[in-house]
């Protein structure tokens, strides 16, 4: 799995001229999902995605969580993060996850993320044709691979 973890100050996803999810102070986490992905994956990220510390403390500092500041989550399922751009300039993407496996993991982070905060969890609709707007605060963007955990 891989996430694009963005801080914002306000984030909201529509579909056709409507709004499927939105928040205020928070987190835009962008969701890839690849067919080997597991389970184990999904809970050490969705850890780490809820424990992240990336909010000003007093000092300046990033030193606060989500719970520290009461923000929220605007997940957004993207395919894209997968993208191959080995040859050619035009991205493949075979390492993306089929619907069939990757709308129930992306249902099972939901939920996850929903038991580790205690909030509702803001979405996208998947396989939507989707538009994201955003307020990036700092900017602050962070990115996670399950495959590769620096």
């Amino acid at each position: 799995m891989r996430a694009v973890i963005q801080r914002v100050s306000r984030a909201s996803c529509s579909v056709e001229g409507r709004i499927s999810g939105e928040i205020k102070q928070g987190f835009l986490v962008l969701l890839g999902i690849e067919d080997n992905d597991t389970d184990d994956d999904l809970i050490w990220l969705a850890q780490k995605i809820n424990n992240m510390r990336i909010f000003s403390d007093e000092s300046g500092l990033m030193n606060k969580a989500l719970a520290d500041i009461n923000g929220n989550i605007l997940l957004i399922s993207q395919f894209t993060l997968f993208a191959s751009t080995k040859k050619g300039n035009r991205p493949g993407f075979t390492r993306s996850a089929r619907p069939e496996f990757a709308i129930p993991m992306y249902e099972k982070m939901i939920l996850e993320l929903e038991n580790l905060s205690g909030k509702k969890i803001q979405t996208g609709i998947f396989g939507a044709d989707m538009q994201i707007s955003l307020i990036n605060d700092g900017p602050v963007t962070i990115c996670i691979d399950t495959k590769a955990k620096e």
